[in-house]
């Protein structure tokens, strides 16, 4: 018995792939196990920002294209880079334990955001990171950088930017943690909506992959991604859109943070729900905030 997975080519993406595929070997031994490699759109086009590369799917369309027509049992993702909404005949066949979602800042020396010196050139290819870094330092020159977790790294280490923000757990997972500077605070930057989560996608109707998946299956983490992701499907137009999102799972529930910010930082609007039904807590956290001035925001930067 074999199990086919469809995966992005980077070095992160197949630590992701490899640890789910030793996962399911240690429950399932009597499977082998066939990794895919796959080069996205995102992957492809790196010489533009993200927003002007395309929509949603950059990251996931070739995988799920495989999933369909069968050459593929299953595709892991980074929750994060999974759009909110499937394409039909495709789900969400488990959701991992989340590795810390925090942001992590690098720099060439100085100790933390505050300690930038003014007009220094900070690396991102996030709208969300950069409306939050404008918010606490409206002074710092934000570029784009685009390329794989050790592509910008080694761009910050030849002197092209003085800071860049990573994904903590894309870090951890490729062993350069030795070359974070600080951790940045939800309350700092809130980060992307799945972010430290792996997504495994399955077609819908494969309840035999579903089955074989369920030992790997996080409940906490699902129920708070599932907040992250009814929240931002609510919000979410034809842009990356600046969107910002926390939830944990409690006794009682999920508690869900989110912010939707202005792309020059000047402008963000905040809020906060609890609740026992995650999906629910997500809408109507989003609707709130869409009522409390996100809405011209978000078409403030679809134009």
């Amino acid at each position: 018995m074999s199990i086919r997975i469809a995966t992005r080519s980077s070095r992160l993406a197949m630590w992701q792939t490899s640890w789910v595929a030793a996962e399911i070997h240690r429950h399932h031994p009597e499977f082998e196990i066939e990794a895919m490699e796959f080069k996205t759109k995102g992957d492809l086009v790196i010489d533009r920002p993200l927003p002007e590369v395309g929509g949603k799917g950059l990251f996931t369309e070739e995988l799920e294209a495989a999933l369909r027509d069968g050459r593929a049992d299953l595709a892991v993702h980074s929750l994060k880079d999974l759009p909110t909404t499937l394409p039909d005949g495709l789900a969400l066949g488990c959701v991992t334990e989340r590795e810390d979602p925090r942001d992590a800042l690098l720099t060439n020396g100085a100790a933390s955001l505050s300690d930038l010196p003014a007009g220094a050139v900070l690396g991102t290819s996030s709208l969300r990171r950069r409306a939050q870094v404008l918010a606490h330092r409206p002074d710092l020159e934000i570029r784009d950088l685009r390329g794989n977790v050790p592509t910008r790294v080694r761009k910050l280490e030849e002197g092209g930017y003085d800071a860049i923000i990573l994904a903590l757990a894309g870090v951890r997972r490729l062993d350069l943690e030795d070359r974070v500077t600080a951790i940045l605070s939800p309350d700092e930057m809130l980060p992307a909506v799945g972010q430290g989560a792996l997504g495994v996608e399955i077609r819908a109707n494969d309840e035999e992959t579903r089955e074989l998946l369920a030992p790997l299956e996080h409940e906490p983490t699902r129920a708070a991604t599932t907040a992250e992701r009814a929240f931002l499907r609510v919000l979410e137009g034809g842009c990356h859109v600046p969107v910002g999102a926390l939830a944990e799972a409690t006794a009682d529930g999920v508690r869900l943070r989110g912010v939707v910010a202005s792309l020059d930082g000047r402008r963000a609007v905040r809020g906060e729900r609890t609740g026992t039904d995650a999906e629910a807590v997500g809408r109507r956290l989003a609707e709130e905030l869409l009522e409390r001035g996100a809405r011209e925001i978000l078409a403030e930067c679809e134009r």
